[in-house]
């Protein structure tokens, strides 16, 4: 896709297929002959059904909160920016399997594939982490937080999100790449190493400060537990209080699943990125790859489609006639 003596040995490694190249197939002293695009793989299979789900659940999710105008409060639009962001995710892998088994790749493809993975796994990243702030805002800050003002700040924050996030993802069209000096390539060509370095430590640094929010909403949910308990005499390990907020373990149940998909999906690249280089394995960069683009698959499962508003827009969409109370939860995502 970039060079003959590197992209067609990436692909041929990574697509697991164990062909040649279309490239090394061509006959030399035929300058007339075009390259063809490469058989489809199991790999191949499994880009464009990924592509297309992660596609398709977003754009429900994009389409039930802009389509409901009483869905306007700032977690929604956190949810929208995580959904669109997703969505081009899929857009890209979608792109790279066209690129790959469809037509013939070119340097601008791979620039192209690169740098709209980059933006929206960028945006992504930093929409989970608007989400844990504004999962934090709305207990520490319950009786102010989600009105207008709140709602004009998170709509300015959002739109710096995906300024910066076109701004990290331009980088490769603009000349930050390795296609014409093969020994900056970093573990993911054809970003060079020095970019994916700092790539990756900021999805660190964003990791870490999500992992922060997560542990200070953990404290203010403490704190107000423990309030409510004392207003009512009883102790926090009394059974009558257990009785009635059991729902307590489920919720630090599905924090705990959030934090865990979260981690998991995110850290094994980016420290990846960090670490290796272009010497390694691409076997390795897609193993760690994949689960941080199968986070937009996962996300609209953990967040959007949890919550109980967007998912009435959806059954009264589906049911018309379904009767449905308009109230609305914010916090419940």
């Amino acid at each position: 896709m970039m060079t003959q003596n590197d992209s067609d040995i990436w692909f041929e490694e990574s697509s697991g297929s164990g062909m040649t190249s279309p490239l090394s197939q061509l006959d030399q002293s035929d300058p007339t002959t075009i390259p063809e695009a490469s058989p489809l793989s199991l790999w191949g299979v499994a880009l464009c059904v990924s592509g297309t789900l992660i596609v398709s659940e977003n754009t429900i999710v994009v389409v039930a909160i802009l389509a409901t105008p009483s869905l306007r409060a700032p977690v929604f639009l956190l949810l929208t920016s995580l959904a669109l962001a997703d969505l081009l995710a899929g857009v890209a892998v979608i792109l790279h399997f066209l690129f790959l088994f469809c037509v013939e790749p070119t340097d601008w493809s791979d620039l192209m594939t690169s740098g709209l993975l980059a933006t929206s796994l960028t945006a992504s990243l930093l929409s989970l982490m608007g989400v844990a702030l504004d999962r934090y805002l709305s207990l520490s800050h319950a009786l102010t937080y989600g009105s207008r003002h709140s709602r004009r700040c998170a709509a300015g924050l959002l739109a710096l999100v995906w300024l910066g996030s076109c701004l990290i993802g331009s980088g490769p069209m603009l000349g930050w790449h390795c296609l014409n000096d093969i020994t900056s390539c970093s573990v993911a060509r054809p970003l060079t190493r020095t970019y994916l370095s700092l790539l990756c430590g900021g999805f660190l640094l964003v990791v870490m400060v999500t992992l922060q929010l997560y542990t200070g909403i953990c404290r203010v949910a403490r704190r107000h537990a423990h309030a409510i308990a004392t207003q009512r005499h009883f102790l926090p390990d009394d059974q009558s209080y257990n009785s009635k907020h059991g729902g307590r373990g489920k919720g630090l149940s599905r924090l705990l699943l959030v934090l865990g998909v979260f981690v998991s999906c995110w850290t094994p690249f980016a420290l990846y990125g960090l670490l290796g280089d272009a010497s390694s394995s691409p076997l390795y960069t897609y193993a760690t790859l994949v689960p941080a683009a199968g986070n937009s698959l996962l996300n609209p499962l953990l967040y959007s489609l949890r919550n109980r508003d967007i998912r009435k827009v959806l059954l009264h969409a589906c049911c018309p006639h379904r009767h449905t109370h308009n109230t609305h939860r914010p916090v419940d995502v």
